[in-house]
């Protein structure tokens, strides 16, 4: 009975150590990485395109036998420098396409910031209401053109949204495609 125990306690050792545990370690920190970047590009407090860089940045690091080539590697940083640009310029765009002042796109940075302390709903409201705002008190616009560009600010913000969430789709699609199959 003894030794039918250690036989069988021998042969689960060994299929235990024949597990490329540190491979699958790498893979399960990658697909974590990919999973958190892409609900960061959704969220606003989440630096998404960036932690899907880093993903396959380590995943590289960690298996440089079978991680991104440089190929994949500028790809990615390309398509993270594109996610930021456009981020950042759609929310102004638009501002701007409806007639936002400076005041007014001052006034959706400062209550982005702001409304990061009554997260989640200040993440909505925080910047509609700082650009309405400041539309109306320091540029001295009237309702109606203030509500206008505090709606194309919304708009904008919302293309910016749209557009970072299917870079980040590529981002992912980038790297498990060049670990992969490259």
């Amino acid at each position: 009975m003894i030794e039918t125990l250690t036989s069988w306690w021998e042969m689960i050792s060994q299929s235990f150590e024949a597990i490329p545990f540190g491979g699958m370690g790498v893979w399960v920190l990658t697909g974590c990485l990919l999973l958190v970047g892409l609900i960061g590009s959704v969220l606003p407090l989440l630096p998404g395109p960036l932690i899907l860089f880093v993903a396959g940045v380590l995943h590289t690091w960690l298996q440089p036998e079978a991680g991104m080539s440089l190929t994949g590697m500028i790809l990615l940083f390309v398509l993270l420098v594109i996610a930021y640009v456009l981020d950042f310029a759609a929310g102004a765009m638009g501002a701007r396409w409806f007639g936002a002042s400076r005041w007014g796109i001052l006034g959706v940075f400062v209550g982005g910031i702001v409304g990061l302390f009554f997260a989640p709903l200040g993440f909505i409201l925080g910047p509609l209401a700082g650009g309405l705002l400041f539309e109306l008190f320091f540029a001295k616009m009237r309702m109606g053109p203030a509500v206008k560009s505090t709606w194309g600010t919304l708009l904008g913000t919302g293309v910016g949204l749209v557009a970072r969430l299917v870079i980040s789709l590529g981002m992912v699609a980038t790297v498990l495609v060049d670990i992969l199959w490259w």
